[in-house]
């Protein structure tokens, strides 16, 4: 199992370049049909400090990648696009599904108004007036915080990256290309329920991890651990998974987190470094800011998605993830952890976070 350019000028070069992607379990290649350069133009320079991180081609590892590979993902639909994504701000994205739409694919997104339709509303707009379906989700007390993207009822992008242009290329995210057939089929019959306004229980798929409801699934993955637990997250709130994470310390597992520094985060700090776990804090944008979420247990299994680890995102929010089995994704991900930790120093920080990091409001982003 698996910046920012004019909407008016994205697609006005005449030549075009077959690009091919291959999507490694099953093995599947696409032919996708997208502008010269495309891919170029949509990858930022990496931050200072970080080196290129090689990824098996289910996993898409960011900024390392850029969003070539998504943008050609999105771009090689034949029949339908359907989008489920909590923030929406990428003139480039929003192009390529006009562009699917003008040329008859059925292009359908779902977006959250509960905390970002102001945000949301320019590509809501933009995208209803080029013959896009586009649908609040439904107006429910929690946040659409899902952000996957399906193709042709074949494959779904499963994410911890938004869609938002000015963050791409700062940000450490991953996306895994899912081609099993449960698990598109749970993904599609959810957007449906979403996208029709009544959100429905999600359809059984044995590797995916939804919310409401996820706080059991991830609090057992960590409990089974054995050896180690690596985590990335962006929040650190959620007292089941951090009791979850001390107790393994506890018990002799190596438990490693790796997250940027938020003044909200410091008591569960103190209580995973007490319990002898170790916390690896980074601030700000260098080298990156991280975004992703991720439990890597034993060297066998990896979650990744869009849970963060509080209480809203577990137990009320709508989220999807998907634990992995895939040794080149649990591979590639240790091994981008073990980059970005080692640039990290270690809770608690004696001299205390920069000045240009103690206020991190400007940065944050969910």
């Amino acid at each position: 199992m698996l910046g920012s350019v004019a909407h008016s000028a994205i697609f006005s070069i005449a030549l075009w370049v077959v690009v091919a992607v291959v999507l490694s379990v099953p093995a599947v290649v696409l032919a996708v049909a997208l502008p010269i350069g495309a891919a170029g133009a949509s990858q930022a320079p990496l931050p200072e400090g970080t080196t290129p991180i090689r990824s098996p081609d289910s996993l898409i590892i960011e900024p390392d990648a850029g969003m070539g590979p998504l943008d050609a993902l999105m771009g090689s639909a034949q029949h339908s696009v359907d989008i489920s994504m909590y923030e929406l701000a990428d003139p480039r994205a929003e192009s390529i599904l006009a562009a699917d739409a003008t040329r008859g694919v059925r292009v359908r997104v779902v977006l959250d108004q509960h905390r970002e339709r102001s945000r949301n509303q320019a590509a809501f707009s933009y995208l209803t007036s080029r013959g896009v379906a586009v649908h609040w989700a439904p107006a429910v007390n929690y946040t659409f915080h899902i952000k996957s993207i399906c193709v042709d009822a074949t494959q779904c992008a499963v994410m911890t990256l938004n869609l938002t242009s000015r963050y791409y290329a700062t940000t450490r995210d991953f996306a895994v290309v899912d081609t099993d057939q449960a698990d598109v089929t749970s993904i599609e019959q959810t957007f449906a329920g979403d996208f029709g306004g009544h959100p429905a229980v999600p359809a059984p798929a044995t590797d995916l991890v939804w919310s409401p409801g996820s706080t059991a699934a991830l609090a057992d993955l960590i409990a089974g651990a054995r050896r180690t637990v690596l985590v990335y997250n962006e929040e650190l709130r959620d007292p089941t998974t951090v009791d979850a994470l001390a107790s393994a310390a506890r018990r002799g597992v190596r438990v490693e987190v790796v997250m940027t520094y938020q003044p909200s985060w410091v008591p569960n700090f103190d209580a995973l470094a007490a319990a002898g776990a170790h916390v690896h804090v980074l601030y700000g944008e260098h080298p990156v800011y991280v975004h992703a979420k991720m439990i890597w247990v034993d060297g066998q299994r990896v979650f990744l998605g869009s849970e963060n680890l509080s209480t809203a995102s577990l137990a009320w929010n709508r989220e999807l993830g998907l634990i992995s089995t895939d040794p080149a994704i649990v591979q590639a991900t240790e091994q981008t952890f073990a980059h970005d930790a080692a640039l990290a120093p270690i809770w608690p920080v004696r001299r205390g976070p920069p000045r240009t990091a103690r206020s991190t409001r400007s940065v944050a982003r969910s």
